[in-house]
């Protein structure tokens, strides 16, 4: 199981996850001949600073305010787009939003842990759960082209803390 876990749920330093991500993508567009624009590297750069989702207006302002104008929805949403093609990042279903991907090249499950209480989301790659998902695709011949699954619960600084309000509550009533 591989996941970025640990990254997410004890930042210390998101700008220079975001600066690692930007200069993959450089790489990456460089190998597939697509050009990494300004605006599109601007919007990688959101995402991966954010350890939540954002979704395409949270995206729209922060880029508005990066680049010191006013940014239309269609430029943010071509971005996105163009993202999400490479594998650069990843769009949440259930909460219409985008989240920078930390394993663009691996064959991945697409197994989100969104916390319900901060919203911190991590994704993990579980290739037995993929080989899971392709038997039962095979078996049904049904050709898998993309799945997510998303997890919602609590994140380990969000339990902790509930854990110790449960305990200072429970104290308060014995």
């Amino acid at each position: 199981m591989i996941t970025n876990a640990h990254l997410v749920h004890q930042p210390k330093d998101s700008k220079r996850y975001a600066n690692a991500a930007v200069s993959h993508a450089k790489i990456l567009c460089q190998e597939k001949g697509a050009k990494l624009t300004p605006t599109r590297e601007a919007v990688l750069d959101i995402l991966w600073q954010s350890r939540c989702p954002q979704g395409a207006y949270q995206v729209q302002e922060q880029l508005s305010k990066t680049l010191g104008k006013k940014i239309a929805p269609p430029t943010v949403y071509r971005a996105l787009e163009f993202l999400l093609s490479l594998g650069l990042i990843h769009r949440i279903s259930s909460l219409n939003a985008y989240i920078g991907c930390p394993f663009p090249k691996s064959i991945q499950s697409n197994l989100f842990m969104i916390c319900d209480n901060c919203g911190t989301t991590a994704q993990v790659i579980h290739y037995p759960l993929n080989e899971i998902l392709q038997k039962i695709s095979d078996k049904t011949s049904f050709k898998l082209e993309s799945q997510s699954i998303e997890l919602i619960g609590l994140c380990p600084l969000c339990n902790a803390a509930n854990d110790n309000n449960n305990n200072k509550e429970k104290a308060t009533h014995d």
